[in-house]
């Protein structure tokens, strides 16, 4: 059983880790089935996260259900929040294996130490050696890790810290697992990373930044590679800081011809200047907008999401003002909200000005709000459209309908007229009307695209 918390980063690194032990012959099952019909796992992989307290807290208790499920497996506990205090871990399973990833390769050779034998795999494994089995929330899109580390250090940030500095995968490498996931039959990309936008070509840059033969190895030149030595169909990008968003990149996306989704989530974290100052973020807010405008004059359409953090030290009522009317103006498609949490060692937790726990939950409901309202908003923008939709899993509710996100990630409803089966399907929707909540819209599949990978 492997099992991620957190980022998409993280999911990268959870599914690798799958498909490493899927090629060993190690069978790879469901831990989250119900009790009744739960199947104990001789191995369990915990990718933990330490974004927030709360993340912390989720990660311990991970390790502690893992252990009380697999009362005999090894357990193996790697990720951020293991990797910034391994000590809560050990005190919640003193037999765990903990692995500080931010050594290169250190959870792959815990993996191998542990696998190690000739011929079949050791019986107290329980599994027999086979062809590698479907991996559990493989279906319709891939994670590709093309990056890690960061050297931001933001004022509020124990990301750094867990991960180390900036280093990035060759292009190659890369490359080899874009035709990978496409070999499988995934039919979207999605390269991630966690400060995506450094990505610099890792060993394989020749010459120094900023040098002509560096920049075909930006992230932009990384893309161009992508779409013009593999046949992906969409690619998408989870996260990419405001500064990195560089009409280089845009020129790319827009000369794909549709393959580079039009969907950027770029984080803001506050929508006031001097809260975006104590942060240690590297805009303001009128940078900010203007890459926002940037954005929409060169990909048009393009749906624009953030990440946001309420109630960070010093930010007073007015500079909280500020911040809503400025995400509002914005008019963003979709917004994550996260309470302001204080990280050990940051230099946050010893600023002046704690805004106290009733104050950011109250915060974070009314922004909550304002991001309901704005996400009813684009969905009803896209009624009458026509959107390209990659089709996920059966809509809630049964009945022959499926639901799967558009291009501009607008969560879709729709079935078949036949009836047929839209797991990983590509169609065409003409969108009708909204549904659920006005979180999604509904309509009807108006063509299919073929998929222009052979699958495996």
């Amino acid at each position: 059983m492997v099992e991620d918390l957190g980022c998409k980063v993280n999911h990268a690194e959870a599914e690798a880790v799958a498909r490493r032990l899927a090629g060993r012959g190690v069978r790879i099952i469901d831990g989250h089935r119900g009790a009744g019909h739960r199947v104990a796992a001789d191995l369990v992989v915990i990718n933990t996260c330490t974004v927030t307290s709360i993340a912390d807290q989720k990660s311990r208790q991970a390790v502690r259900r893992a252990r009380r499920a697999n009362p005999d497996a090894e357990i193996v506990v790697a990720g951020c929040s293991v990797a910034v205090d391994p000590a809560p871990f050990a005190a919640a399973d003193p037999a765990a294996r903990l692995v500080d990833a931010r050594t290169t390769g250190a959870l792959d050779a815990e993996l191998d130490a542990l696998l190690a034998a000739d011929g079949p795999l050791p019986t107290a494994w329980g599994v027999e050696p086979a062809a590698p089995a479907p991996i559990p929330g493989e279906r319709t899109r891939a994670y590709v890790k093309v990056q890690d580390g960061c050297s931001f250090h933001c004022t509020y940030c124990v990301i750094p810290r867990a991960r180390g500095p900036e280093r990035s995968l060759t292009p190659d490498a890369v490359l080899e697992d874009v035709r990978a996931a496409l070999a499988r039959g995934r039919r979207e990309i999605v390269l991630t990373g966690i400060n995506i936008g450094t990505y610099d070509g890792g060993d394989s840059a020749p010459g120094p930044r900023g040098s002509h033969a560096w920049e075909a190895l930006s992230l932009a030149g990384l893309i161009g590679r992508i779409l013009a030595e593999t046949p992906v169909e969409r690619l998408r990008l989870p996260s990419i800081e405001a500064q990195h968003v560089t009409d280089e990149l845009l020129d790319v996306w827009a000369a794909s011809g549709g393959r580079c989704l039009p969907h950027f989530h770029v984080p803001l974290q506050a929508g006031d200047d001097g809260t975006l100052r104590r942060m240690g973020r590297r805009y303001d807010t009128a940078g900010y907008a203007a890459v926002m405008r940037r954005i929409r004059r060169i990909v048009p359409d393009a749906a624009l999401h953030a990440d946001v953090i309420v109630g960070f030290p010093t930010e007073d009522e007015a500079a909280w003002r500020r911040s809503v009317e400025f995400i509002e103006a914005i008019g963003f498609a979709g917004l994550h909200v996260f309470r302001y949490s204080p990280r050990p060692g940051t230099p946050a937790v010893r600023m002046a000005g704690q805004v106290d726990e009733a104050r950011r939950r109250a915060r974070a409901e009314e922004l909550l709000a304002v991001a309901a309202r704005l996400r009813r908003t684009w969905a009803a923008r896209q009624v009458g459209r026509m959107l390209s939709v990659l089709f996920e899993e059966p809509a809630p509710g049964g009945g022959s309908d499926w639901v799967g996100h558009a291009g501009n990630h607008t969560l879709v409803e729709a079935g078949a007229s036949d009836g047929r089966t839209l797991a990983n399907v590509i169609a065409r929707v003409a969108v009708e009307r909204l549904a659920g909540d006005g979180d999604r819209v509904a309509g009807r599949c108006d063509e299919f695209v073929a998929s222009a990978t052979v699958e495996a």
